[in-house]
């Protein structure tokens, strides 16, 4: 069975407009699978190219050289088997929360009344029943979060891109979105590449953890089968002396690279 993404030697590197300007690369000779049915996550610095990777296996982005796979066949223009959630909401403020989950339905020609059914019941998977009729600006930003994820999950795409959807949440609605996409994922085991900064919620969340480098030219330096049983509860597994055992393991790695990017951050700031 051929892997949902692989990424094959792939670099990622952008030239200055400016004459005579530099190469920056972002992303160096990168390879690795996410599986079909497999939950991946990306741990790294700030800035070392995490998103740019996923830009890369949803066709938003070529790569400069490699390439990238999706079902053993290489993607070429948008990754049409990937559904993607961003960091921030891809919600329009004058749809209504049912109309903004029927969006992508409707641009892929599925009747009104057979798409205002689907995300009707996806609504309801995902606790906003009765919240149809609601404009985001009248939802808490864990309902805002809810419904990117049912526009995300009604298309049931093959392969699910997250890039840190829950990083602006506070800890208790952050907590319930990750279980709630656990219970989701366990239902129809979608492969699922989720970008974080946050080690705890990789471990707590995925089947594997693969780590990368301080940019420029970041690049996997470490790659962690997390062998925690599920279900997991993303609060209680925290406590579990294995999750203890994975995280000192991984942040032994981690470490070193994150305190590289402070640095690097601190010398920009100093530089302007």
């Amino acid at each position: 069975m051929s892997a949902a993404i692989s990424f094959e030697q792939v670099t990622c590197a952008f030239r200055s407009n400016v004459a005579g300007g530099s190469t920056y690369v972002a992303v160096s000779d990168t390879s690795f699978e996410v599986q079909q049915g497999e939950f991946v996550c990306v741990v790294g610095p700030t800035g070392c190219g995490k998103s740019t990777l996923l830009n890369v296996a949803a066709g938003l982005l070529s790569p400069s050289s490699g390439q990238v796979k999706v079902m053993g066949q290489a993607l070429q223009g948008i990754n049409a088997r990937a559904g993607y959630m961003f960091q921030s909401e891809a919600l329009m403020p004058w749809r209504t929360t049912l109309d903004n989950v029927k969006l992508g339905l409707g641009y892929r020609q599925i009747p009104d009344d057979q798409a205002t059914a689907m995300a009707t019941d996806w609504l309801a998977r995902v606790g906003l029943a009765g919240f149809e009729d609601r404009y985001p600006h009248q939802l808490s930003g864990g309902m805002r979060k809810r419904v990117a994820l049912a526009q995300t999950l009604v298309l049931d795409p093959d392969i699910i891109l997250m890039d840190e959807p829950f990083s602006a949440l506070d800890i208790q609605t952050r907590q319930l979105m990750e279980n709630e996409v656990l219970d989701l994922w366990a239902a129809k085991r979608k492969a699922v590449l989720f970008i974080t900064h946050d080690l705890d919620e990789a471990i707590a969340m995925s089947d594997r953890v693969v780590v990368l480098s301080a940019g420029p030219a970041t690049h996997p330096i470490g790659d962690f089968v997390i062998d925690l049983p599920r279900p997991r509860d993303v609060a209680e597994v925290r406590s579990d002396p294995r999750f203890v055992q994975l995280h000192s393991q991984i942040w032994d790695v981690l470490r070193e690279e994150v305190l590289k990017g402070y640095a690097q951050q601190r010398q920009g700031r100093g530089a302007t």
